[in-house]
């Protein structure tokens, strides 16, 4: 993940987990990691580098899901970060609905890479086909505004989990 430290992404998601408020059992769980023909793939349709804080999380683990332990076993309840294939598939989608080019600010210029499970996306911003700084938004889909929420991945995550990130 850094090289300032030997904590994978594992390692800080499975601890942001662990430093989560309240008593609900919400754990991640953990995908394959991405292959490396599938980010170049969704880089190329996308016609955008993957910012290297996202490879790297994909390239460990292709998707984190949340899943809630309950007594008749987990129950997914949605993704932390998504998939590249979900993330080349969700960001072309945006990007090329008519309805979304005629009645919202143009997608080409967000990254998104997962969603709050309300409508909200969490992106990062595009600037002449490359994400140029680790900042993370969140799209608004009622109003289709969108804000910073965090400085990188690391932190978004983590304030994720930990509920300081309110859409």
């Amino acid at each position: 993940m850094s090289s300032e430290t030997d904590r994978t992404w594992r390692d800080l998601i499975q601890a942001a987990f662990r430093n989560r408020p309240g008593d609900l059992p919400v754990l991640p769980v953990f995908n394959p990691p991405a292959l490396e023909e599938a980010l170049l793939g969704a880089e190329d349709l996308l016609a955008v580098s993957l910012p290297t804080e996202l490879r790297t999380l994909l390239s460990e683990t292709n998707g984190v899901k949340e899943s809630m332990e309950l007594p008749e076993g987990q129950t997914e309840i949605g993704y932390l970060v998504w998939p590249v294939e979900r993330i080349a598939e969700d960001n072309l989608r945006f990007r090329s609905d008519p309805h979304n080019r005629d009645t919202l600010m143009p997608f080409d210029h967000l990254l998104f890479f997962a969603d709050a499970g309300n409508g909200d996306q969490f992106a990062y911003a595009v600037v002449n086909g490359r994400v140029q700084r680790p900042y993370i938004y969140a799209w608004n889909h009622e109003d289709d505004s969108r804000k910073w929420v965090a400085p990188s991945l690391k932190d978004f995550i983590e304030w994720w989990v930990s509920g300081k990130i309110k859409t």
